[in-house]
């Protein structure tokens, strides 16, 4: 897209004799009679026009004639519209913001005292194109669980995971585009595995921080393998409790970006196949 063209349309008083040429072609003077403007600062907005290949000029007895060239602007208007249908595609990035808005503005709503949303549950369930064994190592090994531990637009920038009962537990995350880590951690949680049952059985709590390091509230997560012949049913269950009312951003997110998680491990393992 031409910037020049962008720059020369921005401004109302040349959109205004844009709009007027696309009437029909106009001469200078009756431009800025009908734009109830100075006939030389018109000349200059014309010539702007003129070099940003918007407007064509040519002498006609004793007056000049401006014309609208419809090209550059039906070259703009397509490309706007790409960038809009982008935008706006089916199941997108904005349809996904949308989403979290209403639920960060109800959740905003709900939390109201400390506890508001202790008992409060979510389940997934994914059925994956891989063994239990795979599985359950993209599961508890750091180095594979940094492929999808995080929702879309994320990456994992510290990751400890101690796959015994007892072991410490330390995700921090930042944008996928924050290549050298200089822009703010986007979120961290801290938490300590529970039960380990190889290829069956894996829980944990884990607790979001809040800017001043205390817990936002405890999630107790808790995933089942069953082996499908062909693949694992894999179900995934949070519990709440230990809300604050500062937890509600936290728990708007749940749905969404846990939900994110699991499809980017569900991309994971069917690549790995």
């Amino acid at each position: 897209m031409d910037a020049a063209l962008l720059a020369a349309l921005a401004d109302p008083a040349r959109w205004r004799l844009v709009c007027l040429l696309a009437e029909r072609p106009r001469s200078v003077g009756v431009l800025a009679q009908l734009a109830d403007a100075r006939q030389p600062q018109t000349t200059k907005h014309l010539q702007t026009l003129e070099r940003a290949g918007v407007v064509t000029s040519q002498r006609n007895g004793q007056r000049r004639l401006y014309t609208l060239r419809p090209g550059p602007l039906r070259n703009l208007a397509a490309t706007l519209n790409q960038l809009a249908d982008t935008a706006g595609r089916p199941g997108g990035p904005l349809e996904t913001h949308d989403r979290h808005a209403a639920s960060l503005d109800a959740e905003r709503r709900a939390a109201q005292e400390p506890g508001w949303a202790d008992g409060r549950t979510f389940g997934f369930r994914r059925t994956l194109a891989a063994p239990p064994e795979p599985v359950w190592r993209h599961l508890t090994e750091p180095s594979l669980l940094t492929r999808w531990w995080t929702p879309n637009d994320l990456r994992v920038s510290e990751l400890v995971f101690d796959a015994q009962p007892g072991g410490r537990i330390v995700l921090e995350y930042r944008d996928a585009e924050d290549a050298d880590d200089s822009d703010l951690v986007v979120g961290r949680a801290e938490g300590v595995v529970e039960e380990v049952h190889p290829q069956k059985r894996l829980t944990y709590r884990m607790s979001p921080l809040l800017p001043n390091g205390e817990r936002a509230f405890t999630a107790h997560v808790a995933f089942t393998l069953r082996s499908t012949g062909t693949g694992t049913q894999l179900d995934a269950q949070w519990r709440i409790d230990g809300s604050t009312v500062e937890s509600a951003d936290f728990v708007a997110g749940i749905e969404i970006g846990f939900g994110q998680s699991l499809d980017k491990l569900a991309e994971t393992l069917t690549a790995t196949a």
